[in-house]
């Protein structure tokens, strides 16, 4: 089985991507919001995340890095020899009928149409530039019998949980937010409760977008014809995985064999600890750690120098 590698990038303190950012922003001041901000800047942890795959997942055929007229400092100043089956891919590339819809600055519209990429292989592997390998994986960690593995669980709506339903706030319901975007994802394919996937590796298939597309160019039109996030757009990723499983071809998992940083406040003891003694448990494949951007810099510098020495 051949496999293919595409991960999506952008960076935020290009002054170019915020100029063409700021006409579409009803309020500019937005820019300087930290929450509005991590969506957007990076501390060029995708080397890592191409490193993980190159030393970890030899089988990849091809890595493609997914971005809008950038390119990551690690490809500009690669040398001869390093990083040969590393693509860059504009958005322009994938948008193609749609480039009327071009820019976009949230990552769902990006995801909707990353099948289009030029010679994508039917199956692929979808990274956040987050993400990392910890240790060797194989074909069969993501796909059996060309089926994808999808790790998760099923959970109710937020609307079938009556305390949900009763206490939450109107703020809360008109978020645009990933758990909202993974129900919408199950409820577009007719499911009654959903199969939440975490911050992993995304097991796809090309052919599974383009005939659900085809016959459902609504819902394609839905996600891509937002700026930025909205309530009313899903997890492309997600709306794959209902697909596969609707069509009973998918394999899944309830290990997500995942080890997850998001909150930089806990001791810098329980940080270390996470990094030199659960990633060496032999059922953790994946590491992903969430806006680094906003990481206390003494903490960011050991978390970016350990992915140094590890990949």
């Amino acid at each position: 089985m051949q496999i293919d590698a595409v991960i999506t990038w952008v960076d935020g303190k290009d002054e170019a991507h915020l100029q063409k950012m700021l006409p579409f922003l009803e309020d500019k001041s937005q820019v300087k919001n930290k929450n509005f901000r991590t969506r957007f800047d990076q501390v060029e942890e995708i080397r890592f995340t191409v490193q993980s795959i190159l030393k970890y997942a030899p089988f990849i055929r091809n890595i493609y890095i997914v971005t809008d007229n950038q390119v990551p400092n690690f490809i500009k100043n690669k040398t001869q020899g390093t990083f040969e089956n590393v693509f860059i891919v504009d958005h322009v590339a994938i948008f193609k009928e749609d480039l009327d819809f071009l820019p976009v600055f949230n990552c769902r519209p990006i995801e909707t149409k990353l099948y289009n990429i030029p010679d994508l292989l039917e199956h692929f592997l979808y990274f956040n530039d987050d993400m990392f390998l910890l240790r060797e994986v194989k074909e069969s960690d993501f796909f059996e019998e060309g089926k994808p593995i999808i790790r998760g669980n099923w959970l109710q709506f937020n609307e079938n949980i009556f305390y949900k339903r009763w206490f939450n706030s109107e703020k809360k319901k008109n978020r645009a937010g990933h758990k909202k975007a993974q129900e919408k994802s199950a409820k577009l394919v007719g499911f009654k409760k959903y199969f939440k996937f975490h911050h992993t590796p995304a097991a796809l298939r090309k052919s599974t977008f383009l005939n659900f597309f085809k016959e459902e160019r609504d819902v394609e039109l839905l996600n891509i014809a937002h700026k930025f996030r909205n309530k009313e757009q899903y997890t492309p990723q997600g709306l794959a995985n209902h697909i596969e499983i609707k069509n009973k071809t998918a394999v899944l998992k309830d290990d997500y064999q995942l080890i997850y940083f998001q909150n930089y406040k806990k001791p810098f003891a329980w940080l270390k600890y996470k990094l030199n003694t659960v990633t060496k448990r032999q059922n953790k494949l994946f590491l992903n750690m969430q806006s680094l951007d906003q990481c206390p810099k003494e903490k960011r510098g050991y978390l970016l120098n350990w992915l140094e020495k590890k990949l």
